[in-house]
């Protein structure tokens, strides 16, 4: 299960670095310290065929880059997260440095697991809708689904849930598969 330890103040990318490197996934979100165990394999299985997806009409044709975690996402001085995949087209390619990202992507896919749905599904929903990240996807592993949301106005529409294929709403001619997924 996720659990949240709670600072004095606000935690930053300062002390975040200062994480011991155990197996285990590290996160501040608005400056409290998140500690997730290692994902399962079905979890890493799902979130592999995804990314090649992804990779293959992004990278393949330079339209920008995909990564996986643990790839640190700094979206603020307190908001420093590992999503599972993180999709940078070209336009945004300055937020990508030798260490981390920093700044807002274009679309961010987060794999459900039992000790992280609740962050998923909302914590980290309402943090990348605050930080205006694009297009936003949860993908539950056990009902073979993935929820997606785009930001309009703000705020985050529900697109729908699929369960065969799905396009990127905020990205031309990019599909994924997830017949080839599950």
């Amino acid at each position: 299960m996720s659990q949240a330890i709670p600072a004095k103040s606000k935690l930053g990318y300062e002390h975040y670095v200062c994480y011991p490197d155990d197996g285990r996934r590290h996160e501040i979100i608005d400056g409290d310290h998140y500690v997730n165990p290692a994902p399962t394999t079905n979890h890493q299985r799902f979130s592999r065929r995804i990314q090649f997806q992804l990779y293959d009409q992004i990278e393949e044709t330079e339209r920008g880059e995909v990564f996986n975690a643990p790839t640190d996402l700094q979206l603020t001085d307190h908001d420093i997260v590992q999503p599972d995949l993180i999709v940078i087209m070209r336009e945004r390619r300055l937020i990508i440095t030798p260490t981390k990202i920093k700044g807002t992507p274009d679309l961010i896919v987060e794999v459900l697991s039992p000790s992280t749905k609740t962050n998923d599904c909302v914590l980290k929903k309402e943090l990348y809708e605050r930080r205006g990240v694009p297009e936003y996807w949860i993908v539950d592993p056990d009902e073979h689904t993935v929820e997606q949301f785009v930001l309009r106005d703000g705020s985050y529409v529900f697109e729908g849930s699929h369960a065969k294929s799905i396009a990127v709403a905020t990205i031309e001619n990019v599909r994924v598969d997830l017949i080839k997924v599950w």
